[in-house]
């Protein structure tokens, strides 16, 4: 019995597998259950057995990863408060751009959620949900930026809810364009570099 299980586990992740290399070639509402089963070279009862419908399919290849901006809903290094204000927000930038960038999964992953998937119908939640950590985001930098401001490290005249919105926009900004370098953007490579100037541009004088 314990063999069989890892064998159906097995065939769950190659179906998955199959699912994430298809839809990155096809986009997501142009993959069939036929497609998938070709590719992972199953029928598609195999992938029945597995997933009710592509759309379940779809959420558990969301689930076994964690999408930056989506997943990272604790924002744990931006509640350490024990810690520099503008260092804890480089430090969560940094976090969410080597989630991306040092592992090829949740790269592609990303990817084709961000360009090739349409979020209407079956898949509009994922946008709503999208929306509501990314609002959540903004609300946590607001916090640390007032924190920054008012222990005298943010620059003068820049209020915190505008910095937050305007960190959150990089963020967003900056992650697209580095899924993109395969097309020749090359802004992976200058990531941290972008990261590390766009809070210290916000770092009061001699602070």
């Amino acid at each position: 019995m314990r063999r069989t299980k890892q064998e159906a586990e097995q065939t769950r992740r190659r179906i998955m597998a199959a699912a994430l290399r298809t839809f990155d070639r096809r986009g997501i509402s142009r993959t069939t259950m036929e497609h998938i089963a070709a590719a992972a070279g199953v029928t598609r009862g195999a992938i029945y057995w597995h997933f009710t419908d592509k759309q379940a399919l779809v959420a558990a290849i969301r689930e076994d990863v964690s999408l930056p901006l989506i997943d990272r809903a604790d924002f744990t290094l931006l509640s350490d408060h024990g810690r520099d204000p503008l260092e804890r927000i480089e430090r969560f930038l940094l976090d969410v751009f080597r989630a991306v960038n040092e592992d090829a999964r949740t790269r592609l992953t990303f990817s084709i959620m961000s360009f090739k998937c349409e979020y209407v119908g079956e898949l509009e939640a994922e946008l709503d949900e999208y929306a509501r950590k990314i609002e959540r985001a903004r609300e946590q930098l607001t916090a640390v930026y007032t924190d920054a401001r008012d222990r005298g490290v943010l620059r003068a005249g820049i209020r915190p809810e505008l910095a937050a919105l305007e960190t959150t926009v990089f963020l967003a900004g900056l992650m697209r364009l580095c899924l993109l370098d395969d097309r020749g953007t090359s802004v992976r490579k200058q990531s941290e570099e972008l990261i590390t100037a766009h809070v210290a541009a916000r770092r009061a004088t001699g602070n």
